[in-house]
């Protein structure tokens, strides 16, 4: 497709939302293509309803691989409504969370296992791949205190895991990252802020240097 797909992802409390609160406004003034900003699960009006299902802390009972198949489904309807097109037009298309998120949360996280999990989502995104995607880290327990901290009346399902589900989650990002080096950069979220939002603007830059050229070049 014509555009570029740009990912974020992390552990809870690595700052995603905050961090594309920012860098988002940083690419518009500098880059020479359309942006545009989703998220996942979520983005539509099928997928945030999805969304509440699946992160309502009173689904108790979901079982992890309804957990999983429910965001592929979410995935999947994004892609073909909001993602696809835009990226067929040439926007550059900044998504907080893509199926690197499954892999880690229900793949090692749930246990399900990252094979079966990437199955179930290969089906519904059809090859469709990041062409980059900036990894924010943070160790567990730090990032559990984040929550705990900033945003203690919006703990959801995932969040209210325990510290050793969350070890998983991280565990296998670092594996995701590490066996796909030149698609994902890791960057070191416990930093303040404004470095890290200046540290994920710098590897776009570098990675896509004539999307960030002016008309004198």
């Amino acid at each position: 497709m014509k555009g570029l797909f740009i990912t974020i992802e992390g552990p809870d409390g690595a700052g995603k939302t905050s961090v594309i609160e920012k860098l988002f406004p940083r690419l518009q003034v500098s880059t020479s293509v359309p942006i545009m900003k989703t998220r996942e699960p979520g983005g539509i009006a099928i997928a945030e309803k999805i969304r509440q299902v699946i992160l309502d802390p009173q689904n108790k009972l979901m079982d992890e691989r309804t957990e999983a198949l429910l965001y592929a489904a979410a995935r999947r309807q994004h892609l073909v409504e909001k993602v696809w097109p835009a990226l067929e037009s040439g926007t550059l298309v900044l998504c907080d969370r893509f199926v690197d998120s499954s892999l880690a949360y229900q793949g090692a996280g749930r246990k399900i296992g990252i094979k079966a999990v990437a199955a179930i989502n290969e089906f519904a995104i059809e090859g469709t791949t990041p062409d980059l995607t900036l990894y924010l880290d943070i160790d567990a327990k730090t990032g559990l205190t984040r929550i705990q901290k900033n945003r203690q009346a919006q703990i959801d399902r995932l969040d209210a895991e325990s510290l050793e589900f969350h070890e998983r989650v991280r565990t296998a990002y670092l594996q995701l990252a590490a066996e796909n080096t030149e698609r994902i950069k890791v960057i070191d979220a416990s930093q303040a802020l404004d470095q890290v939002v200046a540290q994920c603007l710098h590897q776009i830059q570098i990675r896509y240097p004539k999307y960030f050229e002016t008309e004198e070049g």
